[in-house]
């Protein structure tokens, strides 16, 4: 029997378990991830040659199985999760990394079963469908294997009508619908920027950029994320994103 609730509970889960954060290039989007303890960057872009992080490599959809496999196997070793954060950088490269597999997705179909082409170029854009699927597919599989997942993506300027107005709009650099999929299933979404010695990370947005937040911490808050001295020693505060287990 369902005995329904007559106060309000307080929220179950604090941190983002889905974060994407986005910036301009040298806005610092790697060098914070690289600051955050116990987080394996799976690096698609070779970004972090010049950095010192847990970092593994892909090229292709194959070595994100791999990954995900040596993960799994750490974690049953472990009895637990072996990472409390993983993250994909970058949204971008990783779009380009899955077109094999989004055909693959596509040649298991009926209609796809000879088709060895490019699935972007399908009629009527219907090869996206398979895009945003095999995306998809990934993001989950890394969601399951940690915590939390990170996702860093490139910043896209879009220009957008608005009230018959021509206007500039930042938001994750992806295709069309994958952008608004990724957006509305991450649980916080930042743009990173900088500010003289400080990294920001943006949750408060505004008509020119596309955040938001569910954790009340970060709902509408602008954070600095890292700062440096007169030295160029870089300081993160990661505890002002993801708050400690144990408050």
């Amino acid at each position: 029997m369902i005995t329904l609730p007559i106060i309000k509970t307080k929220p179950r889960i604090r941190n983002p378990k889905f974060f994407v954060y986005f910036g301009k290039p040298k806005a610092g989007k790697s060098t914070v991830a690289s600051m955050l303890e116990g987080n394996l960057i799976i690096d698609l872009e070779h970004g972090y040659d010049y950095l010192e992080a847990l970092i593994v490599n892909a090229e292709s959809v194959d070595d994100l199985g791999q990954i995900a496999t040596a993960i799994r196997t750490k974690n049953a070793e472990t009895g637990g999760f072996a990472y409390k954060y993983i993250t994909i950088d970058n949204a971008t490269k990783l779009e380009e990394i899955i077109l094999p597999y989004a055909l693959k997705l596509y040649q298991d179909t009926p209609m796809g079963k000879s088709y060895n082409g490019d699935v972007r170029k399908l009629a009527n854009g219907a090869g996206y469908l398979y895009m945003r699927e095999a995306f998809f597919k990934v993001i989950d599989m890394f969601k399951s294997l940690a915590p939390h997942l990170i996702l860093i993506s490139h910043c896209a300027d879009k220009m957008i009508n608005k009230e018959g107005k021509e206007l500039s709009e930042m938001s994750i650099d992806l295709t069309g619908k994958t952008a608004r999929l990724v957006a509305a299933d991450a649980d916080a979404i930042a743009y990173v920027y900088r500010r003289k010695n400080q990294t920001i990370m943006n949750f408060n947005g505004g008509d020119d950029v596309i955040v938001e937040a569910r954790q009340e911490h970060l709902r509408g808050k602008e954070i600095v994320i890292a700062e440096s001295d007169e030295d160029n020693n870089i300081t993160a505060h990661w505890e002002r994103i993801f708050l400690p287990d144990n408050e």
